[in-house]
């Protein structure tokens, strides 16, 4: 026990467009405390995050930051850790790494909630041993991240996966979409508002075998199709409140099958979908997680 008390310590942010979740851990298995609170204004927001820290007063190497975004994660930008044209506009432009780094002097990791996710589940999830990954949320937004051949993505500035554009039969599904800037894109059309809008009921109380879900798993399988002939990911990983309704899984595998249509031949998609679309292994703390994993790293490159 004493040794694990000596294990060095890091802080986890998981920051969602619905609530915050923050850790202080050693790793998985060695965790701390943990709270979560509604993703209110920056202000208050932010200041229960500082709160929760400073309260715990255990000494932190270094803190991960998993924010829902667009984020600048360039670490030689001037807005380096900054929140930037979201879709919640109170959070617009607001210096997310900045604030928790004053407030608290510690080093601050930072990047897309989606590919802190995604390192979480490389470091001691259901991507070990990948090196070419891509790690879905869909739930209150949709986002897409992951590895390619071993390093997290990253260009102009992060993947926005959920803002791709898909096939949309307007005939069979009239909706006009949600996203304020794309309409009818991925998150506009599959995201949980998505849904709750489209059918007028909280997707956690439709049945499994009420249309909201085929129709859930089509814009799914078209957005894993498109993932799967872009980039030839080893492994998708499919989380996020949505996902939460296990049932989809299978649904999802198969629409991924008829899409490709034999195209793609490898064992993976054609014999073994069921590990080739998978849920996190880490389930629900995925993303704090690997804030956590972010912030480790930080912590061991600026040692070495």
């Amino acid at each position: 026990m004493a040794e694990s008390r000596s294990l060095p310590l890091y802080g986890g942010i998981e920051a969602g467009g619905t609530k915050f979740n923050c850790i202080i851990a050693g790793g998985p298995d060695h965790i701390v405390s943990e709270a979560r609170f509604p993703t209110t204004t920056p202000q208050e927001t932010l200041a229960q995050v500082i709160h929760f820290f400073r309260s715990a007063q255990q000494p932190l190497r270094a803190i991960g930051i998993g924010s829902f975004g667009p984020v600048d994660p360039d670490p030689a930008s001037p807005t380096f850790g900054y929140i930037t044209s979201t879709p919640k506009l109170a959070w617009q432009n607001t210096d997310f790494a900045g604030a928790i780094r004053r407030a608290l002097n510690v080093p601050i990791a930072f990047d897309t909630d989606v590919n802190a996710a995604a390192f979480g589940e490389y470091m001691w999830g259901a991507a070990r041993g990948l090196r070419t990954f891509v790690y879905y949320t869909i739930g209150t937004g949709i986002g897409g991240g992951g590895m390619a051949e071993g390093r997290l993505m990253h260009g102009l500035i992060h993947p926005e996966m959920g803002h791709v554009r898909l096939p949309h039969d307007w005939a069979s599904d009239p909706f006009a979409g949600v996203c304020p800037f794309h309409g009818d894109c991925f998150e506009g059309l599959a995201s949980g508002p998505a849904i709750a809008q489209r059918w007028g009921a909280d997707p956690a109380t439709l049945p499994p075998q009420h249309g909201a879900w085929q129709l859930e798993a089509h814009y799914i399988a078209l957005a894993v199709v498109n993932t799967i002939c872009v980039l030839s990911p080893q492994r998708i990983i499919l989380g996020g409140g949505v996902m939460e309704q296990a049932f989809l899984f299978p649904m999802i595998r198969s629409e991924v099958q008829r899409l490709l249509n034999g195209y793609i031949v490898h064992r993976a998609i054609l014999e073994d979908i069921d590990n080739y679309i998978t849920p996190p292994a880490l389930g629900g703390r995925a993303g704090v997680l690997g804030a956590v994993a972010l912030a480790q790293r930080l912590a061991v490159s600026a040692s070495s």
